[in-house]
């Protein structure tokens, strides 16, 4: 939905990215969930897909915010937030691996193809250790973050 800022209206997306029958790899979907039901003024869109597809979503916004799982094996702790540079994401970073081909190529491609693309990007990995066993919980310690982790997303993003 467009917000006025500074007398301009702004769209902004929020895409929840995951699998909901990957275990933790759902989470960032339920974050989005969370918002969903809190920002009825925002656009929330729930996707397990990535890559080129974030193309069609991303498209006509001014501003786009990413929520996906991060898997750092034994680094950082689950459930931890850590925003990412967009302008300086590793194409080579694990974080997209999963989704085809990564966010930073995907919004290269669609300037190129003149598709209309956000000027602000925001992507938030949220850190979790099981993203690979089917379920359609996430593990009990990270299910009780996500409360904690959306509020955290709210206020860094002033929504």
């Amino acid at each position: 939905m467009a917000r006025n800022v500074r007398g301009k209206k702004v769209s902004t997306i929020v895409l929840g990215v995951g699998n909901p029958i990957l275990k933790d790899d759902g989470v960032g979907i339920k974050v989005a969930r969370w918002l969903k039901e809190r920002l009825p003024s925002v656009e929330v869109v729930e996707t397990a897909e990535a890559g080129l597809t974030l193309l069609d979503f991303a498209s006509g916004h001014d501003r786009l915010i990413i929520i996906d799982s991060i898997k750092t094996g034994e680094k950082g702790a689950i459930g931890e937030v850590s925003k990412l540079d967009f302008t300086t994401l590793d194409p080579a970073m694990d974080f997209t691996s999963f989704h085809g081909v990564d966010i930073v190529t995907a919004f290269e491609l669609g300037k190129r193809l003149g598709y209309q693309m956000p000027q602000r990007v925001s992507v938030y990995a949220i850190t979790v250790r099981d993203n690979l066993t089917f379920d359609e919980n996430c593990s009990e310690e990270l299910e009780k973050k996500i409360p904690a982790i959306a509020l955290k997303i709210l206020e860094e993003e002033r929504l």
